[in-house]
Parts: C-alpha cells; structure tokens; sequence
C-alpha cells in the first residue's frame, strides 16, 4: 500500500487531490496549518471506501519542527512515504509592493518559496535514506515569468519554486540518488484562493479583466485533479513537469469563446 503526503490538503486543490488518492486506495495523510479544516476534510474523507488507512496532521510548512514532526508521524503509521506533494501555499492581496506591509511580504515567502523549500529538504533526507520516492512542488502564477500588478512578491516566489524545484531534480539526479523530483502545474484554479490573501486574511476585489480571463481560463481543482493526480501515480521521470493548462489548451479556449459561456463569479 502505498503512502502519500499533501501539504495544505484540508482545502482546496490539495484536499481535492487527496480525495482521489484515497480513492485509489492509497494511505492519504493531510497536513494542514488550519485544525478546523482538518476536522472537517477528516469527515468528508471517512466517507470514501479506501483500502487505504488516513492520518491528519497539523502541520505549518514553515518550521522546519512541524515538518519533521509530520514526517515522523507518517513513518511511525506507514512506515514508509512515496509520494509528498508541497502544495501549501497563500496569495497576495492586490497591492504594488510598495503598499504591501513588512509583514505580509514575509508571509508570502516564509509559506509559498521557503515552506516548499524546507519539506523538500527534509522529505528528500528522509527517501534517500530509504531508497526511493517522489517529491513534488506545486507552480503558479510568476512561474513562466508572467508580470502582473498585484502579483510581484506571489510571483517571485513561485518563479523561484520553479528553479528550486529543477535544482534539485539535478542534485537528486547527479548524486546518484533514486529519488525523483517534479513539477505540477494547475492553472488557474477556481478556489477562494483566488479571492483571498494570506490564506484567511482580506478579501480580494477582482476586476471584470480579471473575472474574464478566469472565466476563459480557469477550472475548478477538482477537474483539475484527476488529470493530475493519474500523471502522478503514471510518472517514472525525474524532473517532469505535469501540466494542465497547455499553451495549445489555452489557445482553443481563447478560439472557442462565443461557444462556451462560462461564469464563475455569478
């Protein structure tokens, strides 16, 4: 029975993946920073028939103590990890950098680049030592090099995420190691990620530019999900990069727009 581990999976994409995960019978453990969620995804959860066993765990991905800790807590259940997705991660309010606070910048970084960065570091201790394993970050917005006012320090992060993840992919590869690193790549998902900052904080206004291209371009993570989710449990490669929405994908929704009216936000 194999084992996986989603960061922020209470809610979400993440919660959306590991509802398949459990379907498909493996051992599902759902790490979140928020109790409340975790309570509430542990009873929706309870109600998929799985072979599978399930473990919850508060987890805040930036102290490296709870990371550990997560780690731990799996081994001890499990006994091993195959698959750990880092996909906990928060949006920024939309601001220019220079109206947003000191404190919401270090938000921003602590959670969506150096909260990825420690759980690689530590789960990659952890499958090297036992041999085998999958480690995945999740990309976003900025990671193609997109420039959008309101979206510089989210941006710069998951620019970042992408070169740290292809970093280590090299590192895990070079060494000699059979640990295998990878990328995943949503889209734009249609969550109340997109409509709040900082995980719970402030309300996002979205323009009606905005609202039309989420119309055009987005999904709700739990289609989202299927797709990813079989690449996942198919993928053999080292640095692969599981994309949703292809550039050609994108380019027929943008054709094909007077036959599909689509509106997310009525």
């Amino acid at each position: 029975m194999k084992t996986v581990v989603i960061t922020g999976s209470a809610r979400g994409f993440g919660f959306a993946m590991i509802r398949l995960f459990r379907e498909r019978n493996f051992n599902i453990v759902v790490s979140d920073v928020n109790v409340g969620a975790l309570a509430e995804a542990k009873e929706e959860l309870k109600s998929i028939s799985s072979k599978g066993d399930m473990l919850f765990v508060k987890c805040d991905v930036t102290k490296y103590a709870d990371v550990e800790a997560l780690i731990v807590e799996t081994h001890n259940k499990f006994g091993s990890i195959d698959i750990w997705i880092n996909n906990a991660g928060v949006n920024q309010a939309s601001k220019p950098v220079w109206e947003l606070e000191e404190t919401e910048i270090d938000r921003l970084i602590d959670i969506d680049l150096k909260g990825s960065i420690l759980c690689s570091k530590a789960i990659s201790k952890y499958m090297i030592q036992q041999g085998h394993g999958y480690i995945y970050n999740v990309e976003g917005f900025g990671s193609n090099n997109a420039v959008n006012t309101g979206l510089s320090i989210y941006g710069t992060a998951k620019r970042a995420v992408t070169y740290f993840t292809e970093a280590l992919a090299h590192e895990m590869k070079d060494l000699h190691t059979h640990v295998k690193v990878g990328k995943i790549t949503p889209g734009i998902m249609i969550t109340n990620f997109i409509t709040t900052s900082l995980g719970d904080g402030d309300k996002i206004e979205l323009d009606d530019k905005t609202k039309q291209i989420y119309n055009i371009l987005g999904d709700y993570p739990e289609d989202i999900a299927k797709f990813i989710v079989k690449k996942v449990i198919k993928n053999k490669k080292n640095n692969a990069k599981l994309v949703w929405l292809t550039n050609r994908k994108a380019a027929f929704r943008f054709m094909t727009i007077p036959f599909r009216k689509r509106d997310f936000f009525s």
